[in-house]
């Protein structure tokens, strides 16, 4: 499918694996130029060569910079480009009893998932309004309303991004700049995958009962009964990304089974 979206530009952050890594696949086979983004220098640097090797007529470029680092934050946006599809993809997270989170628990995922988007909106935004087109693209979680009692944090910084998507779709009026927000379910990640394989171990348990049972007993409002895949929601992200999704403006989009129907 064409998206018409051949030689824009994207800046996608924490994409050296998982949705963002899927993400940066399918825009570059739309021949979009894709700036990826991480952390870990040799992780990033695998990445990006092996999206070269997959799409060798494409291009594709290592950003790499810590979102919990402010100045690694000023030397990323010192590296962009014009950019026309910024997808806020970022994310960290812990599993701990709330009762035993520091402030440092707090103000970490904060940083990193909240205030990345803002800091890149804040200096991307005005470009797109003056050139009047842009895309930006929250990647939210079910968690934001199924909020597990042991990730609260996580959670509320991803809630948090729905005001900040709404907020700045409001200033995109008028124009063909669109702000969304994304909510993928339960997805396969190379994460989730790992940990999934981890309790098959544990527990002597074949892996696909493992995924089974998920669904049984911790997701049970989901209507699909099973793991999204990354392309599913890549491939909603890069629908969103298009002149196809030009009257979708300060929206949700879930991308969760059913998971989250219902809940607003």
């Amino acid at each position: 499918m064409d998206l018409k979206i051949k030689d824009k530009v994207a800046f996608i952050t924490g994409s050296s694996s998982g949705i963002g890594y899927a993400t940066a696949k399918v825009l570059l086979n739309e021949g979009v130029k894709v700036y990826i983004n991480g952390k870990d220098k040799k992780k990033l640097s695998d990445s990006t060569e092996k999206l070269k090797k997959s799409f060798p007529k494409s291009q594709v470029f290592a950003v790499h910079g810590d979102f919990l680092e402010e100045n690694q934050v000023d030397e990323i946006i010192k590296k962009l480009p014009d950019i026309d599809i910024l997808i806020n993809n970022v994310g960290i997270y812990k599993s701990q009893s709330f009762f035993k989170t520091k402030i440092n628990d707090w103000m970490d995922p904060f940083q990193v998932n909240f205030m990345s988007g803002v800091r890149l909106s804040k200096h991307i935004l005005p470009s797109m309004l003056s050139k009047n087109w842009g895309r930006i693209i929250f990647i939210s979680s079910e968690c934001a309303y199924l909020v597990p009692d042991d990730m609260i944090p996580y959670s509320v910084t991803k809630a948090s991004m729905h005001a900040l998507s709404k907020g700045l779709a409001n200033l995109t009026k008028g124009s063909d700049v669109t702000v969304n927000t994304i909510v993928p379910g339960s997805t396969l990640s190379e994460g989730a995958e790992d940990f999934l394989t981890s309790l098959s171990e544990k527990d002597n348990i074949p892996l696909e009962e493992v995924k089974k049972r998920f669904f049984e007993n911790v997701r049970t409002s989901s209507l699909i009964r099973r793991f999204a895949n990354m392309n599913e929601v890549a491939n909603t992200i890069a629908y969103l990304s298009s002149p196809l999704s030009s009257a979708t403006n300060g929206s949700v989009i879930k991308v969760d089974g059913g998971s989250t129907s219902g809940l607003s």
